[in-house]
């Protein structure tokens, strides 16, 4: 047998002290990429609900007319229309529901306050033939990033 001290079993204080930096670097991270996840979960759903409401309002005004059935011309309301009484394609020309998405009535839709829409329609041509492209906008007053456009055509026929 050798003589002296047996080796007591464990580990040093500073294997301790490099364990604990090392353990503490990879949970920093994993809680940075959970926050990240978190912060960005419902990025998705705000996006779906952007281009659904755009694709609303485009599908609305597509089945509109192409001419004004009371001959009027230019792009734009006549005076004292409104939403409901929108009789061409032309009549939603500078469309601007800035207190939420609503419906053809007027009707706030509950949930999509926060969405603000814009639409313009101009007279273009598409292959040769006269039509109107039409132009959806849809952003968020608290997500600053998200911007959808949506564009259509209605011809002349």
């Amino acid at each position: 047998m050798r003589g002296g001290r047996p080796r007591a079993g464990g580990m040093t204080l500073v294997e301790l002290v490099v364990a604990i930096v090392v353990i503490s670097i990879a949970v920093a991270g994993v809680l940075a990429a959970l926050t990240q996840a978190t912060r960005h979960g419902a990025d998705p759903m705000l996006t779906e609900q952007a281009v659904a409401i755009a694709q609303s309002y485009l599908e609305e005004i597509t089945l509109a007319a192409y001419a004004d059935p009371d001959g009027e011309t230019g792009c734009g309301p006549e005076p004292g229309e409104t939403r409901a009484t929108y009789d061409d394609v032309c009549d939603y020309n500078g469309l601007s529901d800035t207190a939420g998405a609503v419906d053809r009535n007027g009707n706030p839709i509950a949930g999509l306050e926060a969405y603000n829409v814009q639409v313009s329609v101009a007279d273009a041509t598409l292959n040769g033939v006269a039509g109107r492209r039409i132009e959806v906008r849809v952003t968020h007053d608290n997500v600053g990033w998200l911007d959808v456009k949506v564009a259509g055509w209605r011809m002349s026929y």
